[in-house]
């Protein structure tokens, strides 16, 4: 083992064993985990949510009361269409799945390029605040820009190493500081309410005379913007709520009835805490304090009346978790924006290798991809929250409305079939035109200071899904002549007579080795270009496939069997032409994540049973190849090639124009 191997095994863990039929068990998460996993997106935006909200009002305090109605509503609606949507696709995929089934696939990748953009904002904006609930810890001679910046930096990093050794492993994590969040902010509303009682009937006309002052001042129209301003401010506080029905591969089995369980966890949780706050803001009219986050003013207030010990224990408690569960948050950027990127992969809107798995099985490359966006993120805006919230939420609200009204759609054509379309029709529709409205609400507030930038960056992201999926489409024509050659076999082995070979493969004699990757046009056009360069040359010819588990077949371990056997069918579909033609033939097939360390090993094993062997793969030739080309396509042959060339063995790599 060298020491980059034992620094890896050391830093993200050992490569899982895919025989282990415990593996699934292992790595997926319960009900319980995953709220901490998940739904912690959703109850940490509480720590600057109603925040926004509540300053937002400007003046008008009295009216969080509205606000806070309206922020249980929308989270009951939410969790409960996403709840039939989970239902609907218990495999997963969320917004990205739903727009693309029930709407169209263009619409799909306007919502996942939507989510991919928000989850990158979920970690930047996580982690900065974390950093600014961390700072208000300290003296305020600490809270530098450059410190805070640098802090959240480290952040992104320290989470991206975590997320790579597996989501278990990063939830499990992360258990305690979430523990401890909820005990202490349950309490705190509940005592804040509880010592407040007597002031409820002040609370009562405070409210009344708001609403007829500002009615008076404004009108009737602008009372309502101006609640509703508020509540587009906080609109962050709805986030995250989506992550569940993203993430369902990552779930334990029965799938359906964990997610909705865990749906149940982060609308209880979030309602009681994003409203309950909203109401302890006003019971104890709470003002800013610059440096310092209005939750931290909220307890440090509250408390002032405890003897000195209890209340600054309660204050490092409360901020010290809240600082913790913001960084946490973050894992649902870590965990859905990769499980979104690699879905739109496996669909060819993004680059296929974002659906490849590690051995750890994570997405790897869009872990480091999303933690490289974020640390990007997070340094051009120097980590400021007043910037990073005005990016923030629209791109969530854009697949939250795209997602209804694709599950709209889907009742109403379903409604002959579905004995309660009407209800679950009306959940969504509400649904949607709630969301829809935020969408342009948010739209209408944030667009020029600044959210016209989230917008941009989102329209350049899906012209490139569109650019990606025009080059997969265009280079599948060009292949479509090399796998004419299949349909051409096929009649040729069943026409052929049978020609028995040998009984079985002579070791002593010369065998062609190929790598292939599916009974395909290439693996057939490899295999025939070999027969005619070396004519009467090889009397044993093998096939060797590797089965690559990645995001698209990891959702069981019914589908990994699928898999095996699917690859073991490919290869013998060679082995049996080959067969038919007189030769001996066998075929060999490995499954794993790293098809380089597998095709590696199974090679290795060929070479030791056929010490006159030679290897072959086929490799694919563009007229224009450029860094797009090569960063869209595989080209692992050539690290295969130089790791069998390490150990001794020849291989020939036979070049396919397209």
């Amino acid at each position: 083992m060298n020491i980059f191997e034992l620094m890896k095994n050391v830093v993200i863990g050992r490569a899982r064993n895919l025989s282990d039929k415990k593996l699934f068990e292992s790595t997926s998460l319960i009900a319980l985990l995953a709220w901490v996993g998940l739904g912690a997106d959703g109850l940490s935006s509480s720590c600057y949510g109603p925040e926004a909200a509540f300053l937002g009002l400007k003046g008008h305090e009295f009216l969080s009361l509205f606000v806070a109605g309206a922020v249980i509503l929308t989270i009951v609606v939410v969790c409960a269409s996403y709840s039939q949507i989970i239902e609907l696709f218990p495999t997963g995929g969320g917004g990205y799945l739903v727009a693309s089934k029930l709407l169209s696939p263009p619409v799909g990748v306007v919502s996942g390029c939507a989510l991919i953009g928000d989850y990158v904002l979920t970690i930047a904006i996580s982690v900065a605040s974390g950093t600014e609930a961390l700072f208000s810890l300290l003296s305020p001679e600490w809270a530098t820009m450059q410190n805070k910046m640098e802090v959240a930096a480290a952040g992104v990093i320290f989470l991206s190493i975590v997320n790579l050794r597996g989501v278990k492993e990063s939830v499990l994590l992360w258990m305690p500081a979430f523990s401890l969040f909820v005990a202490t902010f349950t309490f705190a509303i509940i005592y804040g309410i509880v010592t407040h009682l007597g002031e409820l009937p002040e609370i009562a006309r405070g409210v009344s005379s708001d609403v007829n002052a500002t009615a008076s001042g404004l009108g009737a129209w602008g009372l309502v913007m101006v609640i509703v301003r508020a509540y587009s401010s906080g609109a962050g506080t709805f986030t995250g709520i989506e992550a569940v029905s993203n993430s369902m591969p990552t779930l334990r089995e029965p799938r359906v009835q964990t997610g909705k369980r865990t749906m149940v966890y982060m609308g209880v949780s979030l309602s009681f805490v994003a409203a309950g706050l909203l109401l302890v803001y006003l019971l104890y009219h709470v003002v800013p304090v610059p440096g310092k986050t209005l939750n931290a003013v909220l307890v440090t207030q509250m408390t002032a009346a405890w003897p000195a010990w209890l209340a600054k224990t309660f204050v490092i408690a409360a901020l010290a978790s809240s600082a913790a569960l913001l960084f946490i948050a973050a894992q649902t950027g870590f965990i859905g924006g990769p499980r979104v990127l690699a879905n739109m992969a496996v669909d060819r809107w993004m680059p296929t290798r974002f659906a490849n798995l590690s051995d750890r099985l994570v997405t790897q490359n869009g872990i480091l991809l999303f933690g490289g966006a974020a640390l990007a993120v997070i340094l051009s805006t120097r980590a400021s929250m007043d910037m990073l919230i005005v990016l923030y939420s629209i791109n969530v609200f854009i697949t939250f409305s795209l997602s209804q009204l694709g599950m709209v759609r889907h009742w109403w054509l379903d409604r002959k079939h579905e004995p309660r379309w009407l209800r679950k029709f009306f959940i969504n529709g509400f649904g949607f035109l709630l969301t829809t409205g935020i969408l342009i609400s948010l739209c209408t507030v944030k667009f020029f200071e600044g959210g016209w930038a989230t917008l941009l960056v989102t329209g350049i992201l899906i012209l490139a899904a569109f650019g990606i999926k025009h080059h997969y489409a265009g280079t599948q024509k060009l292949l479509q002549r090399l796998n004419d050659l299949v349909a051409a076999s096929e009649i040729e082995m069943a026409d052929a007579p049978h020609t028995a070979p040998a009984a079985s493969c002579d070791p002593k004699e010369r065998t062609a080795v190929f790598l292939v990757n599916g009974f395909n046009g290439l693996g057939l056009h490899t295999l025939l270009a070999v027969v005619r360069m070396f004519p009467k040359v090889y009397k044993n010819f093998v096939f060797l496939q590797v089965g690559v588990l990645d995001a698209g077949t990891f959702k069981g371990a019914s589908e990994v069997e699928n898999l095996r056997q699917h690859a073991q069918r490919d290869a013998e579909r060679y082995a049996d032409y080959m067969c038919k033609q007189g030769f001996c033939a066998e075929a060999h097939v490995a499954l794993g994540t790293d098809i380089v360390d597998e095709a590696a090993n199974l090679c290795d094993e060929i070479a030791k049973k056929f010490p006159q062997a030679q290897f072959f793969a086929g490799q694919l030739v563009f007229q224009n190849e450029g860094f797009l080309t090569r960063f869209l396509h595989n080209h692992t042959v050539f690290e295969l090639q130089r790791r069998l060339y390490q150990q001794g063995w020849p291989m020939l790599i036979l070049p396919i124009r397209v």
